[in-house]
């Protein structure tokens, strides 16, 4: 199947205006692979305390035997429910390395927190940059220099995208991503909105809202709702990083150890090419497309933006746009729709999804992968066969409700739109929200805080048509924290009748649901965005079908309007407690959310 000219039109200008970037990454890439191993390479004393605490047999086959070396980064830590089954795999790991001649160490830690326990939290305010400090993290774990291979062990929000940007500054070494899977089934995602919907409202006390978050989140794994968690998964799938169909095999599952012990076989596999070569131009739009066709969090077109320019390739939200307006709906996971993660995985999962792009031709199928099959390997499902692993064809859709061909799609474009306007340019989740309302005009409440929103919905203030403006949200601001605390108040004012919208220049990610909400206002208000102009009482128009986002305001006054200046008293308090001072340049640095808020170019 010959790939969709918007695809290839998107990836060829991608190429184009990545030229001198890419060409001095790979050359990179070039001078690294082409040196002596470390442990051939480095000084006598290096050597030995680099294997100082191997078993003696192994530091025989590294140092003697110039064994394979596998480096393992691991986001590991059991406070967080999906990283915590990644305790025991660095001993499957390293036993089954040595069962193919080949030696294993844990090069590293890198930091994962959650924005679960964090959200409507000062600590929310560390979530983004934590992606940029896992990539550093990442990169120290691998500094050391005496890996020929590498396993990155991570599964949430910013992990996964840290993991990738740091293991791309090593982009000569083989890498293979190892996911640990998806809590089962506890309270549907849609009883446990109406719960918090109905505590918004007082109807019910903090006793039956625990009760429901408790039964909503009850065990190891990532949470089930389709966010940026399992969106990273689908995403890894897409781009050929995993052992094929690993993404959503369950904790405890008798696959899940033969999974991790075959991404150390794979990654150890003469196949298995190094990864600043396999993610290319081609590979980073397959990434792109699966996140459209499955409705995927609007986290990453920030973070793969981010992925894209550690490789040495510019993407941009244009680019994004192009291909959503071509790419089907294939998928209807909540919030797109009632289904969790596991139907979603029952119904045929990554497998499917990724078969039905490719034979659409909306997936490039000549590209790289961890295993020799290349991508056509990742349209299969492992199963156990009397302890040996076995893949099988996704087959036909279990649950048609859930997932669809790509003749058939629940609609002909993607799940995300971008937003250009007088107010500058944003996105929008448009497959999470009803089609009645994705054109939502009404005047503007202005707020400087998701607090100051909550506290005018209990008074009552905002029962009514509008249009809730909360800004200096932004990377520069306060390092745009998710504003999860925002979607039951505007979900009940949605259910009373009132047209009702969000915009800002914070983030919303998964959690925006049915509410318009355009996201990632760019520039924000504190770099001098026209977000800063906006005044209580404009009327403001987020049209999700012509794809726009304006002030209604005439345009000179509009233009001579001076910006707002923010409150000192809240950015004051941004950079205090909480570890907050720490990121100060963080803050300073970073570049604007279409940049991929990056604080390190």
């Amino acid at each position: 199947m010959p790939v969709h000219p918007t695809v290839e039109a998107v990836t060829q200008r991608i190429r184009e205006r990545s030229a001198d970037t890419r060409r001095a990454y790979l050359e990179q890439v070039d001078f690294h692979s082409r040196r002596d191993r470390g442990a051939q390479r480095l000084g006598c004393a290096n050597v030995a305390h680099a294997f100082a605490a191997m078993p003696g047999n192994d530091k025989l086959r590294v140092v003697a035997e110039r064994a394979p070396n596998i480096g393992i980064v691991t986001a590991y830590n059991d406070m967080l429910s999906a990283h915590a089954p990644l305790q025991h795999y660095p001993d499957l790991i390293k036993a089954e390395a040595r069962l193919h001649g080949a030696t294993a160490q844990v090069a590293g830690g890198v930091p994962a927190m959650c924005d679960g326990v964090t959200q409507g939290a000062p600590g929310m305010e560390l979530s983004l940059f934590s992606r940029d400090v896992i990539a550093m993290s990442t990169a120290v774990s691998l500094s050391h220099d005496v890996f020929d291979r590498a396993l990155m062990l991570g599964v949430c929000d910013k992990i996964v995208p840290g993991l990738l940007i740091g293991a791309l500054q090593f982009g000569h070494l083989p890498t293979v991503f190892v996911p640990a899977g998806p809590m089962t089934s506890g309270l549907s995602n849609s009883a446990k909105a109406k719960v918090r919907e109905q505590a918004a409202q007082g109807l019910v006390g903090r006793e039956t809202l625990l009760d429901a978050e408790m039964h909503a989140y009850h065990s190891e794994g990532t949470c089930t709702f389709y966010g940026t968690a399992n969106s990273n998964q689908m995403l890894l799938e897409a781009m050929g990083l995993h052992v094929p169909g690993t993404a959503f095999i369950n904790p405890g599952n008798e696959m899940r150890a033969e999974l991790t012990r075959e991404a150390a076989r794979t990654v150890l596999g003469k196949e298995c090419p190094p990864i600043g070569r396999l993610i290319d131009e081609r590979v980073i739009v397959n990434a792109v497309v699966a996140l459209l066709a499955t409705g995927g969090s609007t986290n990453h077109l920030i973070h793969w933006v981010a992925v894209a320019r550690a490789a040495g390739i510019v993407i941009d939200w244009d680019d994004f746009s192009a291909l959503s307006a071509v790419v089907p709906l294939l998928a209807r996971v909540y919030p797109n729709g009632s289904a969790d993660v596991n139907q979603f995985q029952a119904a045929g999962g990554p497998g499917y999804v990724i078969r039905e792009l490719l034979d659409g031709g909306f997936m490039h199928a000549d590209v790289l992968a961890v295993r020799e099959g290349g991508i056509r390997e990742f349209t299969r499902i492992p199963e156990d066969r009397e302890g040996r692993l076995h893949w099988e064809d996704a087959g036909a859709s279990g649950d048609d409700a859930v997932l669809r061909p790509h003749t058939a799609p629940f609609q002909a474009t993607g799940g995300l739109m971008l937003l250009k306007g007088n107010l500058g340019r944003s996105v929008i989740k448009v497959s999470a929200v009803p089609e009645d309302r994705h054109i939502v005009e009404a005047s503007a409440r202005v707020f400087t805080s998701q607090s100051a929103l909550q506290e005018a919905f209990q008074a009552g203030e905002l029962d009514r048509d509008v249009v809730c403006v909360v800004r200096w949200q932004g990377p520069k601001a306060n390092g745009m924290p998710e504003l999860h605390k925002l979607t039951p108040p505007l979900a009940v004012l949605q259910n009373k009748g009132f047209r009702v919208a969000l915009v800002t220049d914070g983030r919303m990610s998964g959690a925006s649901g049915k509410v318009p909400a355009a996201i990632h206002v760019s520039p924000e208000a504190l770099d001098g965005g026209p977000l800063a102009k906006v005044q209580d009482g404009d009327m403001i128009r987020l049209d999700a079908v012509a794809g726009t986002l304006d002030v209604l305001v005439p345009a000179d006054q509009w233009r001579n309007r001076p910006l707002a200046i923010p409150p000192a008293a809240e950015l004051d308090s941004n950079g205090h407690g909480w570890g907050r001072e720490l990121f100060a340049g963080f803050r300073r640095n970073a570049l604007s959310a279409e940049e991929g808020a990056c604080t390190w170019l």
